[in-house]
């Protein structure tokens, strides 16, 4: 019994050995990278029929890729068609609870607006037809000197209505989150100057029948002038007035550090942060967040290499290990410059070299379409081959070299296989060089240069510590947020500048030469 009970215990230690040894090689069976870091794990999702070929919005993790994850290890999935990230959930749940109050208040404030109109414009037209209507025969003949009123002001409410469609009925470009002011106050006082004219018309001319049709007239052309007289002063304030610059912003993405300078006139916070927005999808270049993730997995591998022992024994004190662990960091700051030197270097190389192939492989690209194009001027009708074809016949001998140049850069989230192709046909068509087909890609552009669906930045808040209603000032600084980075706006007053005038007489522009023996001369 006791032999029985010794071999079966060492046959339950053999097998659990084999289990720990088969988990042990499954252990170390994990994919690595070219460089044989095993920390570095690269892992391709290939995606479905119909997505982009270059890359897809989930692509953007936290790890840090090499050159050839295409080439390397491939993991196949056909259970799911589209794919959606974390902070496309955090987008999509912002909108929506967004969208409701955004949309009410927008609706609201044309309504309001399309009311006051219409109020403006029926009620001289209404000051002239109810005496007639309502006392006609009481009424005194006014003559030729009422008609010449009635086409005065026929006229005068002509420019009126495309003055005011012109200035307050266009498209919206943003919902602001406050009230404009000036329009607001605009309209407070064309509705109080409306009700006033008809209290007066009430009390005074329908209460008493009044009698002279001409004098209602000339009341009713009255109103109307008084009306083009608050246009003007709608066009001074909410366009004459901020053309002047008088305050200089600075907006620096928080990212990256990009800046630019901007010069405005007196506008309110929220609409100054409108004019910075619009500028930015211009000016700015795209925000690429694959471009920080190098730097963060330095930091993270450097401090994933130093561990912590306590000689004193187990305890639970996890700040004196945090800054054990920070202490050690530090005194490995003066080696981590090398690495990080070489891998920049290492990059510019391979960037070069993926450069240089890819711009052989689109000059021999476009000398083959242009010689398709001799050739196929001398065919028959039915075989020319429109732009379209023409990108789709030249397209696979640059597609690997661009493919591999936009890995390389970390940009291939940005373009996909259709958009690529119809750069292509744009430029085949407009008879553009290779350069110009390349400049797309060899280096970034504004944030409009690409689809909206990879801007990564479509609804902002404002944060202020002023309310945003108020006017721009000497040193105040707001912030744009938006799910990814935020601007941050510094705004200086332009300086009083002093000129003076010098006034130097052209006939004191005389000279002298002097000679010397040592000289040539």
């Amino acid at each position: 019994c006791v032999t029985k009970s010794r071999h079966r215990s060492l046959t339950l230690a053999n097998s659990n050995s084999d289990h720990s040894h088969s988990r042990t090689r499954e252990r170390h069976k994990s994919p690595r990278s070219k460089d044989g870091r095993g920390s570095e794990k690269s892992v391709t999702i290939q995606p479905p029929t119909g997505e982009p070929l270059l890359g897809n919005d989930s692509a953007r993790t936290e790890e840090v890729q090499d050159d050839n994850w295409g080439e390397t290890t491939t993991a196949i999935t056909g259970t799911s068609e589209h794919s959606i990230s974390q902070e496309d959930i955090a987008r999509i749940s912002k909108d929506m609870e967004d969208s409701v109050g955004l949309d009410c208040k927008r609706y609201l404030g044309l309504t309001v607006a399309s009311f006051l109109g219409l109020l403006v414009f029926l009620t001289p037209i209404a000051f002239i037809l109810l005496p007639p209507i309502l006392w006609r025969d009481e009424l005194e003949p006014c003559g030729t000197i009422c008609e010449g009123l009635f086409i005065s002001m026929a006229f005068k409410l002509l420019i009126l209505l495309i003055g005011t469609w012109a200035l307050f009925f266009r498209k919206r470009r943003a919902d602001m989150p406050r009230v404009f002011v000036f329009r607001a106050l605009l309209l407070v006082l064309i509705f109080l100057f409306v009700v006033s004219y008809w209290l007066f018309y009430g009390v005074r001319i329908l209460d008493s029948r009044d009698r002279n049709y001409q004098g209602i007239v000339q009341y009713a052309v009255s109103l109307v002038d008084a009306l083009l007289f608050i246009h003007y002063l709608a066009i001074v304030l909410l366009e004459l007035r901020q053309l002047q610059p008088m305050f200089t912003l600075q907006v620096v993405r928080s990212t990256d550090g990009e800046s630019r300078f901007y010069s405005l006139g007196y506008l309110s916070i929220q609409r100054a942060a409108l004019v910075v927005l619009e500028n930015y999808y211009k000016d700015f270049t795209i925000y690429n967040p694959n471009l920080l993730t190098a730097s963060k997995f330095r930091a993270a591998k450097h401090m994933a290499g130093l561990k912590v022992y306590n000689v004193d024994g187990p305890s639970n004190n996890a700040t004196g290990q945090s800054r054990a662990m920070i202490a050690a960091a530090a005194r490995r700051r003066d080696s981590s410059h090398n690495e990080l030197y070489y891998e920049e270097a290492e990059h510019e190389r391979r960037v070069k070299k993926r450069k240089a192939r890819l711009v052989v492989a689109v000059e021999e690209a476009f000398i083959h379409i242009q010689r398709l194009q001799v050739e196929e001027q001398q065919k028959a009708p039915g075989e020319v081959m429109d732009p379209r074809e023409a990108a789709q016949a030249i397209f696979p001998s640059m597609a690997r070299a661009l493919q591999k140049y936009l890995r390389t850069t970390r940009q291939q989230h940005y373009h996909s296989m259709e958009s690529i192709l119809q750069h292509l046909a744009f430029c085949i068509t407009n008879g553009m060089t290779p350069k110009a087909f390349l400049e797309r890609y060899l280096s970034a552009g504004p944030t409009l240069q690409y689809d909206k669906d990879r801007w990564l930045s479509t609804q902002w808040r404002l944060v202020s510590d002023e309310a945003v209603t108020n006017g721009l000032r000497d040193g105040i600084v707001f912030v744009l947020k938006c799910l990814d980075f935020s601007l941050v706006v510094n705004v200086k007053k332009i300086p009083f500048i002093i000129l003076t005038e010098e006034f130097i007489d052209p006939k004191s522009h005389k000279f002298v030469l002097r000679l010397q023996s040592e000289t040539s001369v």
